[in-house]
């Protein structure tokens, strides 16, 4: 039996739930600065995830086990306490400049930050776009 992901493109405003969901005034200028970011390195408008996450461009997956959906290219969440980054990027690439990054934690397949100037915006910007280029690479190999 197929289960439905959890985290689908909906049609709620993106500075919506910006406006009326980040309480910290630095973290909705952060989050905006964000968008721009994410908007040029992808081409892509933002749309909502879920209730929380901000994602650009999508692709479709399709694993070994037969489970397929469709998920966000880049995105973020602007969390009560740190921004979560969703940024995948070959693992060589990665390291490298994960390590010029600046200040941040990592989880099992997001980046943790707590406020903008704490990174490199440059290295971030080169993350994102690597981050596209390896997805849609993956999608072409796959099919």
């Amino acid at each position: 039996m197929a289960t439905k992901n959890k985290t689908t493109q909906t049609a709620v405003s993106v500075t919506a739930f910006i406006n009326t969901s980040v309480d910290n005034e630095q973290k909705k200028q952060d989050s905006f600065q964000l968008i721009e970011l994410m908007k040029k390195c992808s081409g892509f408008e933002p749309k909502m995830w879920g209730p929380t996450i901000i994602g650009f461009g999508t692709y479709h997956y399709k694993y070994a086990s037969g489970h397929e959906g469709d998920s966000l290219l880049i995105g973020f969440s602007p969390r009560k306490n740190e921004f979560s980054l969703y940024v995948i990027t070959p693992e060589d690439e990665h390291k490298q400049l994960l390590d010029k990054l600046g200040k941040y934690t990592m989880g099992k397949s997001c980046i943790y930050f707590k406020k903008l100037s704490d990174l490199n915006l440059a290295i971030l910007e080169q993350m994102c776009k690597a981050a596209i280029k390896y997805i849609q690479q993956r999608q072409q190999n796959n099919t």
